[in-house]
């Protein structure tokens, strides 16, 4: 079998997910346990181009884009090794999603999720995002695996 690296840089989470500039909401994977845990982060600077239409003079990252940036982390960990190079986990749903602080320019969104179940094809996940060791978003997720046979991972990512 083969296996995963305990983190991943911004070159390998390209090689996992298909999403690319300006939606690529991940810059790094700190703890990698598939099946089980995930963790990463998104440093956040005013050139993000969400920044400049939400607010004007009180920038604030939309909840969606939080929700979003989990939901990309959350989504590899439901994937095994040949998952990366055939398919993709989309999201499905999101449930108990709460908003607590806002998110601002010059913040590291710093976020974890973990496996909550899995079946047919389906997965479930608790996702958490932080500031500063503060909350500022949770919420349920759920992935279904979709193919996509363009998009895959290098085999060597995964090797240790």
């Amino acid at each position: 079998m083969i296996g995963f690296p305990d983190a991943l840089t911004i070159g390998e989470i390209m090689q996992i997910l298909p999403h690319r500039y300006p939606m690529l909401l991940i810059d790094r994977i700190t703890e990698f346990k598939p099946l089980h845990r995930v963790t990463g982060y998104k440093n956040l600077t005013i050139n993000e181009p969400f920044f400049e239409g939400h607010f004007p003079g009180n920038p604030l990252m939309p909840g969606v884009y939080i929700i979003e940036a989990m939901a990309q982390l959350g989504g590899t960990i439901i994937m095994g090794a040949e998952d990366f190079r055939r398919r993709t986990a989309v999201l499905t749903g999101i449930e108990k999603a709460r908003f607590r602080r806002p998110v601002v320019p010059g913040d590291r969104l710093d976020m974890e999720a973990q496996l909550l179940r899995m079946r047919s094809g389906m997965g479930w996940c608790s996702g958490a995002a932080y500031v500063d060791g503060k909350l500022v978003c949770s919420a349920e997720m759920m992935f279904s695996m979709m193919p996509m046979p363009s998009v895959g991972m290098d085999a060597s990512v995964l090797q240790q």
